[in-house]
């Protein structure tokens, strides 16, 4: 027999000849709590290895034991269970259950459910459900979706506004949003249920009409009710967090919070700080915009020399005041003073913004089923249902056969159920609630077992000729709101390098106008308009028409001249600041590229 090695939290301790009773051995220490209930143990028989494993951050799960396709957990179990005599500690140190890491568990054969479970199953799972992660088990009907589906509904759990804390009224986050009016969901899982979220909720129950409507939902797009919009569906407040400090230096100069004299370094106009009070802080209320001046402060000069020292007070000090981020708008909600660790004065200022759905947010259901709003219309142009009930949402009907989201579908009817029977229903994977309970309410109360109703167009009164897939379902806003995204310019700053306008929303920059750009440019016969898009760092540069040399230009004394051929025959080129800038690198570097000119005819 080989000997096979022994490590031990990576160390090798020494080997073995027999394997899989020195394994077997171990496993039945740790179930009679001889060692550690920590320990794990693999047998690598392909590599002739065990590994023991008893280190930190090991993500570890608990199973069934199961022994000639029997599981360990009985009746009497299941009794002091449901007494509250027995957790799962104790069903561990009872040596029912345990815990086994990513390692282990290649070596073990765990049964799905206690169906599947035959003579040579090792453990079985606690429930279907806990294959899933937190977020994915929170998906309801997953079994009936595409993986990926149930990832990126997971995912954007993750992304919708909710509650995220009681008292956010208090707390001076950098960048929060709350939905003012969240619900807990009608259709939901025992995860959903044991979760933080069924006290904290991320989303609204509304209804939901799979149908076109005028192209406005064309791919992913939806149309919102505006009438439900103005009563108060998805609104949410933002909250940014503004923070000014007196910091201390090594010198005896510490910044100060105040409004700043005219005589400092890069000052303002009063105009623009008009909002602070003598302490230097805009007051809470007040309304404030991108670029407004929310909290004064001065500092020392960078660089503090001997030269600096005959410098009035004033001189010596430059503004770098807080401003309100560029694109963002709202009223100062809050002002904390206060102290840092070290003593130095601190100021908070929280802006809060009521965000209002418009065409361009984002909405997402809990099945990746995600899209940015197309259109807002008028309650009176919706469809509406023999009972007059008019949709929130309307969401395309090419979206689910291509994505194959059943789950969507089946929690429309299940919320249509739940809504009329006024009770939750249970969609955990793999123990949702019978369909034929949901279709035996559905039937009680005169609807179609499959959901489906007859509706009628709000503009004309006629009857639509198909019947329509209408009913409610927990639908989530997430963060990606267009009020954040978009962004304009024409005239602004440029970089000082290349001169071209900066880059980034936040720093106003220019939108880069690519190939396909231009493309769509001359395609409209627009090729004019090119000139302007391309003209942002144009620049003329002197030429020496003998050597093609970028020439010297003394602006002073009005004289340009060739630094090789000393010839004053120089001729005005006009040519983007980058490429010029190109030849003066390489210029730099010894290189002289020549630049063919000749005069326009």
């Amino acid at each position: 027999m080989v000997n096979v090695r022994v490590f031990f939290d990576g160390v090798l301790v020494g080997g073995t000849t027999k394997p899989k009773t020195f394994v077997d051995a171990l496993k039945d220490k740790r179930r009679k709590n001889e060692i550690s209930q920590e320990t794990n143990i693999t047998y690598l028989e392909e590599i002739a290895e065990i590994r023991i494993n008893t280190d930190n951050s090991r993500l570890r799960r608990p199973l069934i034991i199961v022994k000639n396709g029997n599981p360990l957990l009985t009746e009497d179990h299941l009794k002091r269970i449901a007494n509250g005599e027995l957790g799962l500690q104790g069903l561990v140190e009872e040596g029912v259950v345990e815990y086994l890491d990513s390692e282990e568990e290649e070596n073990a054969y765990i049964a799905l459910n206690i169906k599947e479970l035959n003579e040579e199953h090792t453990h079985l799972e606690l429930s279907p459900a806990v294959i899933l992660g937190v977020s994915a088990s929170m998906v309801p009907f997953a079994v009936h979706n595409r993986s990926d589906r149930v990832n990126y509904g997971a995912k954007m759990m993750s992304q919708a506004l909710g509650t995220y804390a009681i008292n956010y009224l208090l707390r001076p986050d950098t960048k929060t949003y709350n939905l003012i009016y969240p619900q807990h969901t009608i259709v939901d899982t025992v995860i959903y249920k044991s979760n933080i979220l069924s006290e904290h909720p991320q989303g609204q129950n509304i209804v939901i009409a799979i149908m076109p409507y005028k192209g406005y939902n064309m791919e992913d797009a939806i149309v919102m009710n505006k009438n439900s919009v103005e009563r108060g569906l998805f609104r949410s407040t933002f909250f940014r967090t503004y923070q000014a400090e007196e910091k201390k230096y090594w010198s005896i100069e510490s910044d100060e919070i105040t409004i700043p004299d005219e005589g400092v370094k890069n000052y303002k106009t009063k105009y623009d700080y008009r909002f602070l009070d003598e302490e230097g802080v805009a007051p809470p209320e007040s309304e404030v915009e991108g670029g407004d001046i929310i909290l004064g402060k001065v500092s020392p000069l960078r660089f503090y020399g001997p030269m600096e020292e005959f410098l009035s007070e004033a001189e010596n000090r430059r503004d770098t005041s807080v401003t309100v981020k560029f694109g963002e708008r709202g009223i100062i909600d809050k002002v904390v003073i206060t102290q840092t660790e070290n003593g130095d004065k601190l100021v908070k200022s929280t802006i809060r913004e009521t965000r209002i759905p418009e065409i361009g947010d984002k909405f997402a259901s809990r099945y990746g089923q995600k899209g940015v709003i197309g259109s807002v219309v008028p309650e009176e142009d919706m469809p509406f249902t023999e009972e007059g009930i008019t949709p929130d949402v309307i969401i395309n009907p090419l979206g689910i056969p291509s994505r194959m989201t059943v789950g969507q579908l089946m929690e429309l009817v299940y919320g249509k159920a739940a809504a009329i029977n006024g009770e939750i229903m249970d969609s955990t994977p793999f123990y949702e609630s019978s369909e034929s309970k949901i279709s035996d309410i559905l039937k009680k109360q005169g609807f179609d077992e499959s959901g489906v109703e007859e509706m009628y167009n709000g503009e004309t009164g006629e009857k639509l000729k198909a019947n329509i897939l209408i009913g409610p379902c927990y639908y989530q806003a997430l963060y990606h709101m267009v009020r954040d995204k978009y962004f304009m310019r024409a005239r602004g700053p440029t970089t000082i390098l290349t001169r071209q306008p900066t880059e980034g929303k936040a720093r106003q920059g220019g939108l880069r106008f690519g190939e396909m750009e231009k493309d769509c440019l001359l395609a409209h016969g627009a090729a004019l308009t090119l000139k302007e898009r391309f003209s942002s760092d144009e620049e003329e540069v002197p030429v020496c028409k003998k050597c093609g040399v970028v020439a010297i230009e003394n602006k002073i004394k009005g004289l340009s001249y060739c630094p090789i051929c000393n010839t004053s025959e120089i001729t005005r080129v006009k040519m983007s600041y980058a490429f010029k800038l190109a030849i003066d690198e390489m210029m730099a570097m010894g290189v002289y590229p020549k630049i063919g000119v000749k005069e326009e005819l």
